[in-house]
């Protein structure tokens, strides 16, 4: 890089911070999937993005020829939604008695409540110390 190149970036850079003069300053945390509200299952409602928090109570593999899909029952003392991931034939990590932390849009399939491919964290197993 030459000089020229580099003297032309530096005051390409410093232009840009002084239009914008918070460049440097504190950065304010995005929340974080995990701290986004949770719902009571009972709550959640068709087309609402939702984050729910439970325990696994029971999977099923739907073996279908086209596309499998892994179906785990999330229960959380108020209700019991169905978390579905399609083309999964299983996910380590999550078997009954699990804790989920799980965030998606909620749809009515065959009138169960459930959420499609949801984005998902492992809090842990039923009886564990979360801290």
């Amino acid at each position: 890089m030459t000089s020229d190149t580099g003297n032309r970036l530096r005051r390409f850079a410093e232009r840009l911070r002084r239009d914008h003069p918070d460049v440097d300053g504190p950065i304010e945390p995005r929340p974080h999937a995990a701290e986004a509200e949770v719902v009571p299952i009972r709550e959640a409602r068709p087309r609402a993005r939702v984050t729910v928090v439970g325990e696994v109570r029971t999977m099923a593999l739907r073996p279908r020829v086209d596309v499998p899909a892994l179906d785990v029952e999330l229960w959380d003392g108020s209700g019991a939604l169905h978390l579905v991931w399609l083309g999964r034939r299983s996910i380590p990590g999550i078997s009954p008695g699990i804790h989920l932390r799980a965030t998606g849009r909620v749809t009515l399939q065959r009138r169960t409540v459930t959420i499609f491919n949801p984005a998902y964290e492992v809090i842990g197993r039923a009886g564990e110390s979360l801290g």
